[in-house]
């Protein structure tokens, strides 16, 4: 495998074989214009066969938009997303229906994502009824409807191919508004979709989990999940510091004024040194505070466990009406109506 350049670590990626998944989506309905392609990206098409290959995601979501304006097809994420085509997988795919159970795929699935796409954190959370995936850009400028519609699509349809096919969706929560394709969100995942959440969400029955995986292969498992983790390795040692600075964020968020200084003596540096250190991997230090608060936020008012006076507090909020200004600003709603409005959806 090839080195990583280092400037690469300033900007977030996405496997190679997502990219050549859409450029073969448009070659298969006879609409791939390769030069314009290559001109509005940049890409070299020859080269996206090659399994070590990483695109920046910035990259990525303008094939994304063109893609889009090629069709005509607002929807084209969703339609995608869809399609079954096991050759075109990439490695994680390999890794996550060559395991023994839905819910060991499911874990690995998380673990492993940042190979897909760097610029999302993907998380789990199981309660006794539900296990839920969550989506969260790591940056509000890193989000793509269609790149987002293509994931739940396939992470839905693939599931439902190669493990169960009466797996349906408890409900979705997705963070940008509704489009005008909406109904077929919920066509195609089965339970209630809402809109505008300011995160992406889906939620299935945890009994799904104890689904045993057809067809699986432990040979073909070990040998990809051996490849995955060097690579994986890899992006560990180029982003791990700021995913330890996010830890810290979130741990002193409801104890203590968060500032650079403190953090910055946790991590035996300098200010300027974590400053620098999280220039390199192309982050902010106030921006990763206010991503911290806004996702721990968006948690916490979603599932209804804190009052919001609480939720205040804990994100290190000195009264509940400095919370509500903050979290008006990030979503366009008070977290009163925020939560009383998605009650009502639910």
């Amino acid at each position: 495998m090839t080195d990583v350049p280092a400037k690469q670590a300033q900007t977030p990626h996405v496997a190679a074989s997502s990219t050549l998944a859409l450029v073969h989506y448009l070659d298969t309905r006879g609409l791939l214009d390769s030069d314009r392609i290559e001109r509005v990206t940049g890409l070299d098409l020859n080269t996206l066969n090659d399994p070590d290959l990483r695109i920046p995601a910035s990259t990525h979501y303008r094939l994304w938009d063109l893609v889009e304006h090629i069709t005509g097809d607002p929807g084209v994420g969703l339609h995608a997303g869809q399609i079954i085509d096991p050759e075109r997988m990439g490695l994680v795919g390999h890794v996550f229906f060559n395991c023994d159970t839905l819910g060991e795929a499911v874990t690995q699935y998380v673990r492993l994502h940042r190979l897909i796409n760097e610029s999302v954190t993907l998380s789990f959370e199981q309660t006794p009824e539900q296990a839920i995936l969550t989506w969260q850009p790591d940056n509000p400028d890193d989000y793509s409807r269609l790149d987002m519609d293509r994931t739940l699509a396939a992470a839905l349809c693939r599931t439902r191919h190669f493990i169960h096919r009466g797996i349906t969706a408890d409900w979705v929560e997705i963070a940008h508004p509704e489009p005008v394709y909406a109904k077929e969100y919920q066509k195609l995942f089965g339970g209630q979709v809402m809109f505008g959440c300011g995160i992406t969400r889906m939620a299935f029955s945890s009994r799904h989990l104890s689904h045993p995986i057809p067809h699986r292969n432990p040979y073909v498992y070990s040998a990809v999940l051996k490849q995955v983790n060097a690579v994986l390795a890899r992006l560990h040692t180029r982003r791990s510091f700021s995913r330890k600075v996010r830890r810290l964020i979130s741990r002193q968020m409801a104890t203590d004024k968060i500032d650079a200084d403190t953090l910055a003596r946790q991590c035996h540096m300098s200010r300027q040194t974590l400053y620098r250190r999280l220039k390199k991997e192309g982050l902010n230090f106030q921006d990763l505070v206010e991503q911290v608060r806004k996702d721990k936020a968006l948690r916490y008012v979603a599932d209804d466990q804190y009052a919001l006076s609480e939720i205040a507090f804990l994100l290190g909020f000195s009264e509940l009406s400095a919370f509500s200004r903050a979290f008006k600003r990030w979503t366009g709603a008070a977290p009163a109506q925020f939560r009383a409005e998605r009650k009502e959806r639910h």
